[in-house]
């Protein structure tokens, strides 16, 4: 799997994450949030914007920000499942198959 791939995979999960946040919770909070960071990530994945390791900062910052989220909720959805995928796709990028 080549890293642009496994970007654009966690790109549609960010995205339909942030549209099930908002269609449960009504958080438009969730679906903004979701939203501007799927769509810097896809402009740095298609290379409009070509910042070097801007994606993994992105990705470290969404970390942080879902870390926060799980302290206080304290509920596994859907903060921790977005930790998992978030450092996976940070970690896969990384690795050369």
């Amino acid at each position: 799997m080549n890293p642009e791939l496994i970007l654009w995979i966690y790109i549609a999960l960010l995205v339909a994450g942030g549209i099930v946040g908002f269609v449960k919770a009504s958080s438009k909070a969730s679906l903004i949030a979701s939203s501007v960071f799927a769509g810097l990530l896809a402009l740095i994945n298609a290379g409009v914007i070509q910042i070097r390791h801007l994606a993994d900062i992105l990705l470290g910052v969404l970390i942080v920000v879902f870390t926060m989220r799980l302290a206080k909720t304290k509920k596994f959805m859907p903060a921790g499942m977005m930790i998992v995928f978030t450092a996976a796709a940070l970690i896969l990028r990384h690795l050369r198959f």
